[in-house]
């Protein structure tokens, strides 16, 4: 055991400790935390400083539409009808960004006009119907009404109609979740392919400067194999968990300073708000916090439950695919001999981001379910499945896919043992399935 930890701590110092995998582990979460920064703002685009002119003839706002104010949104009153010529071609409107018309029968029909120069961003769109919304609440209230504002929302209860699948009730498998199950299903593959890639690359090299003739002098074949992928899956491990911790304080930070306004605590700081109405105000301000990224990030992927199963099935399948690439590496008879069997098993993985794929578009096919029993597309299919949402019921699924991959890694691991030992120390053969199997059976 002591050998085993001793290779371990070699393979994790010539890794940790070089400046590319320092650079690497700055980089990459920066790297992903600006393109998820991108996709909000992609998600945002339009003006977002806007002064609106409010044309109310019938002084029915009467001069207010918020007690809050927008740092981002002015408003300005003019009792008057407004031709939509005038207000485009106007001096005195040029300043407005946008008209919003207040017919004199709103109260009624409540349909509302706003006209813009240049589009306005979500946000902005959102805001200003939020807020001319509960300003229109208001002047029902005062002139129809002896309830108090606060009243009169705790009543209101908008009707909410969710359809689902009978076969689906719990509305889970949702494409947009399953993005992010790919997202984390790619980064299992990706990981496990450079990292598998290292340990193949890292034992041909010691067999080919027979550096392991010393080695196994020291230590068994099958301790020197272990070793390896040991200490490089730490070197990998190491990476990961540093990278999304990094993430996952980069998103803390935007949500708190770049993002408060898509939050409905930061957005209505200030605002004197009824404890009866909080319920009622936040399904209200889900169209205020309209960003597709952010309310499928925030929202709608349950982190906690998403990152224990996605450390769990990484390590198995590191196991899984690192006892292929190491069995690879000490059965190279040279140093380009290994493309033989290095191809299908780069195209195994590739193949596990297209299933993953074709999960997401099709998650109720039948390919979808039998992928999560492959143990070469198990972490990817659990990963969008469990992003998702497993049915009512067949929660027990995800634990039968983790076994078998489990199986799977213990029994290549043992095969890999066993051609690890035999092939080590031949060189100069032609690398073939005849010999790996020869080399299987060899006691």
């Amino acid at each position: 055991m002591n050998s085993i930890l001793l290779i371990s701590w070699k393979e994790i110092k010539q890794r940790v400790f070089k400046r590319s995998y320092t650079l690497v582990l700055v980089l990459g979460p920066i790297f992903i935390l600006t393109c998820f920064y991108l996709l909000v703002k992609a998600a945002d685009e339009g003006k977002k400083n806007v002064h609106v002119l409010i044309a109310d003839p019938g002084d029915i706002l009467r001069g207010v539409i918020s007690s809050k104010e927008d740092p981002n949104l002015r408003y300005s009153f003019v009792s008057d009808y407004l031709e939509i010529d005038e207000f485009s071609k106007g001096k005195p409107y040029q300043e407005f960004d946008a008209l919003l018309e207040v017919n004199e029968k709103v109260l009624n029909n409540k349909k509302v006009f706003i006209f813009y120069r240049d589009y306005l961003s979500n946000r902005i769109q959102n805001s200003i119907r939020f807020t001319f919304e509960r300003r229109i609440e208001e002047v029902l209230i005062d002139e129809f009404s002896d309830l108090t504002v606060d009243d009169f929302r705790q009543l209101k209860q908008p009707l909410n109609l969710d359809f689902r699948s009978i076969t689906n009730p719990t509305n889970s498998n949702d494409g947009e979740a399953g993005w992010v199950g790919y997202f984390f299903g790619s980064i299992i593959i990706l990981f496990t392919l450079f990292y598998g890639m290292s340990i193949l690359r890292g034992v041909a090299r010691e067999k080919a400067n027979r550096v392991v003739e010393v080695m196994v002098s020291i230590v068994s074949p099958t301790q020197l194999m272990m070793g390896k992928i040991i200490g490089v899956g730490a070197a990998a491990l190491l990476q990961l968990v540093v990278s999304l911790v990094l993430i996952v304080c980069g998103l803390y930070l935007f949500q708190e300073f770049l993002f408060s306004d898509f939050f409905l605590n930061q957005s209505l700081s200030g605002v004197q708000v009824s404890e009866g109405a909080t319920e009622l105000l936040q399904n209200e301000f889900q169209r205020v916090r309209n960003n597709d990224v952010i309310h499928l990030l925030y929202d709608r992927i349950n982190l906690a439950l998403m990152l224990p199963f996605f450390f769990l099935f990484f390590l198995v399948a590191y196991i899984f695919y690192g006892a292929f690439f190491s069995l690879i590496g000490a059965a190279m008879g040279s140093e380009g001999d290994g493309q033989v069997l290095i191809l299908p098993l780069v195209l195994l993985l590739l193949f596990s981001l297209f299933a993953g794929y074709f999960m997401v578009l099709n998650p109720s096919s039948q390919f979808s379910s039998i992928c999560q029993y492959i143990p070469f597309t198990a972490p990817m299919a659990v990963m969008v499945k469990l992003s998702m949402g497993y049915a009512l019921g067949e929660g027990y699924l995800l634990w039968i896919s983790f076994l078998i991959l489990l199986l799977s890694a213990f029994v290549i691991l043992a095969i890999a043992g066993k051609v690890f030992q035999s092939s080590l120390l031949s060189f100069g053969h032609r690398l073939s399935l005849k010999s790996l199997f020869r080399w299987r059976t060899r006691v």
